[in-house]
């Protein structure tokens, strides 16, 4: 069955309590974190203090998805603040096995994410350490973005190095995941999708999460 993890990011932060127990209501899975900083994409949002503030009204696990330049930087506050995964990307890391390694070695889970153009060509060589693998289908840096379709075989393609390395990574899908999209998501082998305003602007979540849920891939 597919996970999904909306991301606070879509989330009405004049209201965020409230938010963060709706998504727990609506049978999500985890609560996905953004943090930006205007350097590796063009978009300032939050730092690791949001975790804390946030922990106090949710016992859904943290996934942490570190669009920055440096994320080593943040790895040690983001698990104080109760990070169950962290997830940086292939880009920013000149060292991108000791990182991942790092993170688990710290006691959280580690991910690893692409943008839409690069290729997976690295993957086998940090797979060892890798818990998920982030398959970005949007342009990182903005929520509501339409899904670059062209991403579907990358899922694909994530998938069949998975099996063909017998390792337990799972596929995450991040951007423009919505209920026109999420069967061609699912059927490409995803096994979490990130959903920000198609979540957070739905009347409904917990029908969506359910409706969601309930997709069967034939």
């Amino acid at each position: 069955m597919i996970k999904i993890s909306p991301s606070i990011l879509g989330a009405d932060f004049a209201d965020l309590k409230s938010e963060v127990q709706k998504t727990e209501l609506a049978n999500a899975d985890s609560i996905h974190f953004d943090i930006m900083d205007r350097h590796f994409v063009p978009n300032l949002t939050f730092g690791p203090l949001l975790l804390k503030a946030v922990r106090k009204y949710t016992k859904l696990p943290f996934s942490v998805h570190l669009m920055v330049e440096n994320p080593d930087l943040y790895i040690d506050e983001c698990i104080k603040n109760g990070a169950d995964l962290i997830t940086v990307h292939q880009e920013t890391c000149h060292h991108l096995h000791r990182t991942l390694s790092a993170i688990r070695e710290k006691g959280a889970k580690a991910g690893v994410a692409v943008n839409p153009s690069t290729p997976l060509s690295f993957f086998k060589y940090v797979a060892d350490v890798t818990d998920e693998i982030l398959i970005m289908t949007v342009n990182p840096g903005f929520s509501g973005q339409k899904l670059i379709k062209s991403c579907i075989g990358k899922i694909e393609d994530a998938k069949q190095q998975i099996v063909e390395l017998g390792v337990k990574t799972e596929i995450n899908v991040d951007g423009g995941v919505n209920e026109e999209t999420i069967e061609s998501v699912i059927k490409a082998g995803a096994d979490t999708v990130v959903m920000a305003s198609a979540f957070y602007g739905s009347p409904n979540s917990k029908e969506l999460v359910s409706k969601i849920k309930g997709i069967v891939i034939k």
